[in-house]
Order: structure tokens, then sequence, then C-alpha cells
């Protein structure tokens, strides 16, 4: 059977929110079968549940963000790429800001945090949404689309016209039946341009951004000491965002994604015209061996808990 799972035990981190830039104080804690991811602003009395959900998507402008009664918390998406790529289901998460920490700007410490606390298998199926059918989403030139497959995969293609970005692939395929998320995805960072700082700034975003946490470029070259992490870190951190974005759904999706210049906004929008069309997905387990596809079995494996 392919179990849910949480984490064996609580884990902190404290860092630095991105766009707001106020200190941040993160608790990872386990939660029960059946719960599903659900943020806490333990900031406010009384602190208020956000859990994950599409429908509670805000603020798509730089990340993706939950609201509730007037109150958000944003920049999900990285924690939530790696609670998918464990294939963790349940989780409480505490946070003490309106937003989770950017930490190095990838998904690479929010998965060194999971694997530190340990991960649990328990004693419930884990619930899969299989897509029965092809939906789109198409803005302008952007366009974005699910379509049946049983196991998860996604093709991605971005265009920036500048000589750091197209100096490296610009588009990839990541199958989970033979890709490691936390080899392959988990360490591609975020990345912005020096001359869009100022503008974003004083419309209250990326206070909090630094070479630390971001791949930044001024206009012809990446300015960060270290380089790139993958020769593909540009593309790779875009499917990074949709593994997170996609997971707001609540379970992890048997499914091929593809996406040309899409972002949060339209990885929610597709989510949206995937639940709307109830003929196009359904919920599934695997409960038995044999009725398991390979690829999920690869995927979900028990020696993928090992640290």
């Amino acid at each position: 059977m392919i179990k849910q799972r949480t984490l064996k035990s609580a884990v902190k981190a404290t860092g630095v929110g991105l766009h707001g830039g106020r200190k941040v104080n993160l608790t990872l804690r386990p939660a029960a079968p059946d719960t599903g991811i659900v943020f806490h602003r333990v900031d406010l009395n009384p602190p208020l549940d956000l859990p994950a959900d599409p429908y509670s998507v805000c603020d798509t402008r730089m990340c993706s963000g939950l609201e509730k009664g007037g109150e958000k918390v944003g920049t999900v998406e990285h924690l939530m790429s790696a609670l998918a790529g464990l294939g963790i289901d349940n989780l409480h998460v505490d946070v003490d800001a309106p937003e989770i920490p950017i930490l190095d700007g990838s998904s690479g410490p929010f998965v060194f945090l999971l694997q530190s606390a340990g991960i649990e298998e328990q004693p419930k199926p884990k619930r899969f949404m299989r897509v029965k059918k092809a939906v789109e989403y198409r803005e302008g030139d952007k366009w974005v689309r699910l379509e049946p497959y049983e196991g998860f995969r996604l093709d991605f293609s971005i265009v920036f016209n500048h000589p750091a970005i197209d100096s490296t692939a610009t588009s990839v395929t990541v199958d989970f039946a033979e890709h490691s998320y936390v080899r392959d995805v988990a360490r591609a960072r975020t990345f912005g341009f020096m001359q869009d700082v100022e503008f974003m700034r004083a419309n209250g975003l990326a206070l909090g951004g630094s070479l630390d946490n971001a791949i930044v470029m001024d206009e012809y070259r990446v300015l960060n000491a270290d380089g790139l992490r993958y020769a593909d870190e540009f593309v790779k951190h875009k499917v990074l965002d949709a593994i997170g974005d996609l997971y707001l759904c609540r379970h992890p999706l048997l499914a091929a994604y593809s996406a040309h210049k899409a972002g949060h906004a339209l990885n929610n929008q597709i989510l949206r015209v995937l639940l709307e069309d109830a003929s196009a997905w359904e919920l599934v387990s695997f409960e038995q061996e044999a009725a398991t596809p390979a690829a999920v079995a690869h995927q979900f494996a028990p020696v993928a808990l090992a640290a």
C-alpha cells in the first residue's frame, strides 16, 4: 500500500521573509492522517488556520500565498514543493509572520529540515488526484496544460531574452519515474534582475532579497559569485515552483503537466479549471502492490524515506 506520510517529530527554523524582509520563525509539526497541510499564523490572537487550498490562493505576483479573513501566509510554494517532493501528506506549519522564510531561495533547506525531523508512514492509504482528461488554460502566449499520465511528469519552457538565461537550457522535462526530486530539482533557486529591484521594493516586494537567497542578474550576467547550481537552474526553479503550486490541490497528481512562460497565477488557474470539471479527475488510492503504477511505486518507494 502507498501510505500517507507525516513527520516523526517537530522541527524549527528561523529566516527572513523574501518580500517583507522580516525575521520569521517556522515550526513544522506532525499531523494525523487525512489532515492535509495546514498553515497556522501563530502571531495572531487567536491563531488563524489556513489549510492548503487552491481557492484560498492570493497575490500571485511574485509568489503563491494563502488568504483567509484578510490575513495571509505568503511564499508557501517552496515549502509546498519540498512536501510534494518527499511525499508528505499531513503537516502543521506554524509561522509568526505573513510569509514563509525564503531561506536560500530553493526547496533544499526545507528538504533538509523535513529529513532531519524524520518522515513517518501512516496507516492510511495516500490519495492521489488522477487526471482523466486533458485540461488547459491560456493567457496570450502563456499556457499550461494537464493531461492523463500514470505518474507525474513536468515539461516546462521559459523565454526571458536575457543573455545569462539564454545561455542555459530554457526547457526541461522532469519525470519522477526516473528523476529524483532531492537530487534534480530541490536546490534550484529563485531568480531576479537588478533593474527590477527598485520597482519591486517600491511595491513592498523583495525587501528581504539578497545574493544569499536568489540568483541575481544585471543586464548581462549572473552576479552570484558561486554561479549556478544546475546548468538549467532557471527553468528548474520554474518546475520547483509548479510542483509546489500544484500541491495546493491537497493531493499528489497523477498527470503530465506542461507549460510555457507560466507562473504562479497560471498554475493556480489550471487547478481551478481541473477541479471545476468533475469528469476531468478522480481520487484514487493504491492498496495492492499489483494495482500500483510502476512510476508511482518508484516515486513513493519506502527507500525514499532515508535521508
